[in-house]
């Protein structure tokens, strides 16, 4: 079985137009700046989920909190659209005190405001959780086997999105007070080679 595969293509299952579109309507903003955002926020909070797991202590934690997301949130969109307090709690585990920095980043690089993405990133995150809940419930992921199922789709995300995957190495390195430039620079790069221009 392909669970690396599996957290993928259940991500993009679940972020199809239909969803987009509500996503859109959340935020009042189009589908095509909704759409960018996403494409550079999944790796992110991926990406920060490796990171965050890839000792015994966090993938425990991990493995943990992913008891209380099973996957039963994907079948109910309206209570993903007003997962805003769960959302949260999520990110300040996930992104911490990158969460202004990426916001920002997101936003210039995807023309949305800083509020809009933060929105849009409470959204996504028990998304995200329940995408790796469901698979740990069904599938038997243990904790022992988080660290290689998050760290082999972020590189699988990077071999299909380029720059896409250098977005959450720049979080671990980026100690200069820049991350929001260099996210927005990332992210302008994606951007770029979706309407297929030099970045």
């Amino acid at each position: 079985m392909d669970t690396t595969i599996s957290v993928l293509d259940a991500l993009q299952a679940q972020l199809g137009p239909d969803t987009i579109q509500k996503l859109s309507a959340q935020l009042g903003t189009d589908t095509a700046a909704t759409s960018h955002a996403v494409s550079m926020a999944v790796p992110i909070l991926l990406g920060r989920l490796s990171t965050n797991a890839a000792d015994s202590e966090g993938s425990a934690a991990l493995s943990t909190a992913l008891d209380a997301h099973d996957g039963g949130i994907l079948d109910n969109l309206p209570a993903l659209l007003k997962s805003g307090g769960i959302g949260s709690a999520i990110l300040a585990h996930i992104l911490g005190s990158r969460r202004v920095p990426v916001e920002e980043g997101v936003g210039r690089a995807s023309g949305l405001k800083a509020n809009q993405v933060g929105h849009l990133l409470t959204m996504l995150a028990p998304l995200v959780m329940g995408v790796l809940g469901r698979m740990k419930r069904d599938q038997n992921v243990g904790a022992e086997q988080l660290p290689v199922v998050l760290g082999q789709a972020n590189l699988d995300m990077a071999r299909q999105s380029g720059p896409a995957g250098e977005l959450s190495r720049v979080l671990d390195s980026n100690q200069d007070g820049q991350i929001a430039d260099d996210v927005a620079r990332i992210g302008t790069s994606i951007l770029s080679g979706m309407l297929g221009q030099p970045a």
